[in-house]
């Protein structure tokens, strides 16, 4: 083991977080596809090697490009907060996969009530797993508040977007194409919220800038998922804004309306490459530690901070969750 192994901090990041540059490389390495094929068995190895290096005991001839990976697979399959094994469609590495097929799906059968209730529906079960994975662990929900925010936010997504269909049936059909997007949009502002609920009910844990526990903030929670919010509509805007508008323009063509059986695959596939890009995008918009000016807490908190620590604590940081 060499010397510069024994200091390694492998929760330093490698990229600086305070950069947007920096929080993309992170995410486009953590939301990688590819992690998905690695066996739960080099998952459990990966794990294992980055807690021993956390203890200061790595092994014999393991090199920093080893740490690296683990840290990465760890990253990617791992929650930040509790160290448990993340569920596999939970993880921000399936958005991709995940999210190119439900996402096409829905672009494609946005004509019919029936289908733009059942893959609203899908999509909605599958946000409400990825939201609760990537949850802030510290605050526990309760399995009737997680039905309550399921159907709530499912219930949001069908009334916009049966409602906007029966709307627009006289609109231009570019105009219907943008209905799956709204309610992603209108169910996102009430799932993540709903899914996090005790967050905002019993405030999120901040730290100072050591990890030293202050207390718990309701402005923290509100800051974080509201980035939260904004991140996964970002994340979902520009493939559900623009592929409309491209299919619109290529449905014109002959060759296309004697392939239409392929126009499903063809928007998954083209949704894919939004996403494989945009996944980390929206993720790198906010810094995963966000912090919070200690002026903007809670007076009791606040007044609690600087009893204890006077003017040395100016802000809290806390995990925003993804």
């Amino acid at each position: 083991m060499t010397a510069s192994l024994t200091m390694f901090n492998i929760d330093a990041p490698r990229w600086d977080q305070n950069t947007f540059m920096g929080r993309l490389k992170h995410f486009f390495n953590i939301t990688d596809p590819r992690t998905l094929m690695v066996s739960e068995q080099e998952l459990d190895r990966a794990k294992a090697l980055v807690e021993s290096c956390r203890a200061g005991t790595v092994p014999p001839g393991t090199s920093q490009e080893q740490l690296f990976y683990a840290k990465k697979l760890y990253d990617s399959a791992f929650h930040p907060d509790s160290g448990e094994k993340m569920n596999l469609i939970g993880r921000m590495s399936f958005q991709v996969p995940g999210g190119m097929a439900i996402t096409g799906f829905m672009l494609q059968f946005y004509r019919t009530v029936p289908a733009v209730v059942f893959w609203q529906w899908v999509n909605q079960s599958f946000n409400a797993i990825v939201n609760y994975t990537n949850r802030n662990a510290a605050s526990p929900i309760s399995v009737k508040q997680i039905g309550v925010a399921y159907v709530t936010a499912t219930s949001t997504a069908l009334a916009t977007a049966v409602g906007l269909n029966l709307y627009t049936k006289r609109a231009p059909t570019l105009v219907a194409r943008w209905v799956p997007f709204a309610a992603v949009a209108a169910a996102n502002c009430v799932n993540i919220p709903l899914m996090r609920q005790q967050e905002l009910i019993n405030g999120i844990t901040v730290t100072d800038e050591n990890d030293n526990r202050l207390g718990e903030s309701r402005r923290a929670a509100i800051k974080g998922i509201t980035q939260v919010v904004i991140s996964r509509v970002t994340m979902a805007a520009p493939g559900m804004i623009l592929l409309p508008i491209i299919m619109e323009k290529l449905e014109k063509y002959p060759f296309m309306k004697k392939i239409q059986v392929l126009h499903a695959p063809l928007q998954i596939l083209l949704v894919g490459g939004f996403l494989v890009f945009m996944v980390p995008f929206a993720c790198a918009l906010f810094p995963q530690r966000s912090s919070i000016a200690i002026s903007k807490l809670e007076p009791d908190l606040r007044e609690s901070v600087v009893a204890k620590h006077g003017d040395k604590v100016s802000c809290v940081y806390f995990n925003k969750g993804l």
